[in-house]
């Protein structure tokens, strides 16, 4: 059973197109997100059910038309019309830092978020950038005036507050403080 601390929401559906079922939907991630293997999940009378797309295409600059699987008229899709679409932490987690280039692309859609270190208990920082020279895609903040440098891994991430624009991370011990010029030992 999916619960709602497993998930976030990462767009809305916004209306039927076409007689077929397709829905125009506006998306909070990177279209390459949604796939066959990735279930859209829907809160659906209080239960959140996954639906799994069979195909996405962009319309316009801010919205792409999805058809989901079994879904096949537009009196179908009309139960979709004004839904949050959520996707699972665990595989939003995974998505940062890959495309399919394995270039980390993706985790430019994080600029403007604050990571909270769970390890530290504290917040670190807002991220200014994205680093994509080194092997590991590397999230840039400022922390007390100096530049930090924090790996984008999912292995680190514990969630997202996207309402907040939060990520929590789980941070080994001393990493906050390698790249500081003074290091606190």
């Amino acid at each position: 059973m999916i619960e709602e601390k497993d998930i976030e929401p990462i767009g809305q559906f916004l209306k039927t197109h076409g007689l077929k079922g397709e829905l125009n939907v506006q998306l909070d991630v990177d279209s390459d997100f949604i796939n066959p293997d990735t279930p859209l999940i829907v809160n659906m009378d209080g239960i959140f059910v996954p639906f799994y797309p069979d195909s996405i295409r962009p319309k316009g600059r801010f919205s792409s038309l999805i058809r989901i699987c079994g879904i096949d008229t537009e009196q179908k899709a009309r139960q979709f019309v004004n839904k949050t679409i959520f996707a699972l932490k665990s595989q939003l987690a995974d998505f940062i830092g890959e495309d399919e280039d394995g270039d980390g692309e993706y985790a430019e859609n994080l600029i403007g978020f604050e990571i909270f270190d769970e390890t530290s208990d504290r917040m670190i920082g807002t991220i200014e950038s994205v680093d994509y020279s080194t092997a590991n895609v590397l999230f840039i903040l400022e922390h007390e005036g100096e530049t930090v440098y924090v790996p984008a891994t999912a292995d680190f991430i514990t969630g997202f507050d996207s309402d907040n624009k939060i990520i929590n991370m789980r941070l080994p011990d001393g990493l906050i403080n390698l790249n500081t010029k003074e290091p606190k030992l």
